[in-house]
């Protein structure tokens, strides 16, 4: 299933780095950033986490919420949220029902070697449960500051 701008996120519930079930539907009411990433602790996942930890603030004036979601378990979000003090959840799709939900898990290939991973992909999910965008293979440095560049030109 492709997920196209205008249908509505599926929902899910997950746990975060705390062992706390967080549902997407329970942030009715907010935006909803939804950022798919593949590995704690690794260069880019880091340097995209860093750049959401520091524009939250911006992202909550915005009235949006960050969160991240890997098939890391719940201690190894707990690890890379205290290393980087990252101020956002962090949701353990360990069943790969979500990643599998969103399209995200993909075939990839490094070094001529085929593997299935998550593809560095962002849902930006309105008020009312709808996908308004969807970004694909995204730049971790370059990615938070396009969402908030998104956002503050959304009508």
């Amino acid at each position: 299933m492709t997920l196209k701008e205008g249908n509505k996120a599926p929902d899910f519930t997950l746990n975060n780095e705390e062992g706390e079930a967080r549902s997407l539907s329970s942030y009715l009411g907010k935006k909803v950033l939804l950022y798919f990433y593949p590995k704690d602790m690794t260069s880019g996942c880091t340097l995209e986490a860093q750049g959401f930890r520091d524009l939250e603030k911006e992202f909550a004036r915005l009235n949006t919420v960050i969160l991240g979601i890997s098939v890391d378990s719940e201690a190894s979000h707990k690890k890379f949220c205290e290393k980087e003090s990252l101020n956002f959840s962090l949701l353990a799709d360990v069943d790969k029902k979500v990643v599998h939900q969103y399209g995200v898990w993909v075939q990839k290939s490094m070094y001529g070697r085929k593997y299935m991973g998550i593809q560095r992909d962002s849902f930006l999910i309105d008020e009312e449960g709808k996908i308004i965008r969807h970004f694909e293979k995204v730049t971790p440095a370059d990615h938070p500051t396009e969402v908030i560049e998104f956002i503050k030109n959304y009508h």
